[in-house]
């Protein structure tokens, strides 16, 4: 289950607290960090989503302001660091994020629930195109991978790993299906199912209307004004 703080923080909000555990700084060098570790992989790097996730941390005392500093003509920046509360929330943060299994929303996930709707040749056509997407995705995670792995310690790409072993799953399962389809193991005619499902919901609203019907007898008849003075 998770706790209305949770419900309230994001990613970017989580980001911030590891960021600020690290050393004290400014949102600028939050940012920059971010693109050159690749976490914008992970987080859309946007100035406003940062400043948001800064506001609603400090509101919350998990971080702080340590000084203002202004250089030349260039705008104030302002240097944070991590409160004791902001340490535990983190720690206890990445504790449930890590021992707790979540469904995630997914847009193959909701495209799948309708696979229906596509004709069987269409639906190889698709997932044939992702294959290839997903080959290319898994290839360039490990060059990515590859290029940095001589001076950046693997606890820094593990999330990169993770990534890559997601996707890669997903090809597997992907290419699984696309033998059904192609052997004929997976099939449908949508018109035959949509003919299927207009006579479930025929039948539900006959059960309705029976039941209503059978409550309209069994009620007592209700009596007439004058009835009700005498």
């Amino acid at each position: 289950m998770r706790t209305s703080r949770e419900e309230r923080f994001g990613l970017w909000e989580l980001a911030v607290l590891a960021l600020l555990r690290e050393a004290p700084m400014h949102p600028y060098q939050m940012q920059k960090l971010l693109r050159n570790r690749h976490k914008d992989e992970l987080l859309a790097l946007k100035r406003g989503s940062l400043y948001h996730a800064i506001n609603r941390l400090e509101r919350a005392r998990l971080i702080e302001v340590v000084r203002t500093t202004r250089e030349g003509k260039r705008p104030e920046r302002t240097t944070y660091s991590i409160t004791p509360s902001g340490k535990k929330e983190l720690i206890r943060w990445l504790q449930r994020m890590i021992d707790t299994p979540r469904t995630e929303s997914s847009d193959l996930m909701a495209a799948l629930s309708f696979l229906s709707f596509l004709s069987v040749d269409d639906a190889q056509k698709r997932l044939d195109e992702r294959s290839r997407k997903l080959e290319a995705e898994i290839a360039n995670i490990t060059a990515t991978m590859n290029s940095v792995s001589s001076w950046v310690p693997r606890i820094h790409l593990i999330e990169n790993e993770y990534l890559r072993a997601m996707r890669q799953a997903e090809l597997d399962w992907v290419r699984n299906l696309q033998k059904e389809l192609r052997s004929g193991k997976l099939t449908w005619d949508l018109t035959k199912i949509l003919k299927e499902t207009r006579v479930v919901h025929e039948r539900a609203e006959a059960r309705v209307e029976v039941r209503a019907e059978a409550r309209a007898k069994a009620a007592p008849p209700r009596k007439s004004p004058k009835e009700k003075t005498r």
